[in-house]
Parts: C-alpha cells; structure tokens; sequence
C-alpha cells in the first residue's frame, strides 16, 4: 500500500507542484498543425464555459474586415476571462466561427490568434466556417472552455 501511494504522489507531483499547471497539452507524433493542441488533459479544477463573443464594442458591431472585428472578439473573450478571475493560461478550448470562410485566411487569423492565446500550452481548437452569424454584418464568433484552480 505504502508503494502505491508512493507512486500516486510521484504521478502527482507535477500537478501538485504548480498550482498553475491544470492541463496538459496532448498530441500525437504524427499529427503537427501549428498553434493548436490536439486534446488538452485537464485535473480538477473549475469549469467556466465562454458563450461566443462577438466583435460588439462600446459603439456597437464593429465595423472593418475580418481581422478588425476578430481582434474585438478577442478583447471581448478575454474581458469576460478577466470578470471571471481567470485569463488566456486558463484557456483549454477555443472555437472560431467565421463567416464566409476562405482558407486563404488561415495563416493571418493564426497570428491575430497567437497575439491573444498562451502559445506555450495552446489550448485544443477548432475553426468552422459558417453561412451566417447573430447580425449579417458580424463576421467572426469565438467561444471557449477554460479551466480555473480549484478554491
């Protein structure tokens, strides 16, 4: 018995020497896209599930292209990480729904996302491309999953 729990606490030790450490980045060796983790383990903590964020500013829809209204949406998700006693490091998973999607946009919507996410530990994501949004003129949503530490 003492073995096993001798065991258990070296298993644990690197989620327990770190209270910052909640997930971990999971990721096959044959698979390699940039900027993302496939899955992301996560250990006890609190759950906060961010409804999509929209570019709305204090003006209303933001006007501009794309990568205008994302950098909005990025604002908005991380104030309401912020209004929940959590940021991007608490981030586990991370949806975009852009609409009228073009590949083409892939690589600078990278690096606006980059500008904004934990890049170390990138949480796990996806991008959809849709038809239409909540307003005809919004062109991006972003919703997500963060994990905070347990109280």
């Amino acid at each position: 018995m003492k073995k096993q729990a001798l065991a258990l606490c070296f298993y644990l030790l690197p989620f327990m020497a770190d209270a910052e450490t909640l997930k971990t980045p999971i990721n096959p060796p044959f698979v390699d896209i940039p900027g993302i983790s496939q899955a992301v383990l996560v250990e006890p903590g609190r759950t906060l599930y961010i409804s999509g964020q929209a570019p709305i500013g204090a003006e209303g829809l933001s006007e501009g292209d794309l990568l205008t209204q994302a950098d909005q949406a990025f604002a908005n998700f991380a104030a309401t990480l912020e209004a929940a006693g959590a940021n991007w490091s608490n981030v586990v998973r991370v949806t975009f729904y852009i609409k009228d999607y073009d590949p083409s946009q892939l690589e600078t919507m990278r690096e606006l996302r980059d500008k904004w996410i934990q890049t170390d530990v990138p949480p796990a994501s996806a991008l959809i491309g849709v038809a239409s949004l909540f307003h005809p003129d919004a062109l991006i949503e972003i919703d997500g999953i963060a994990v905070l530490p347990a109280q």
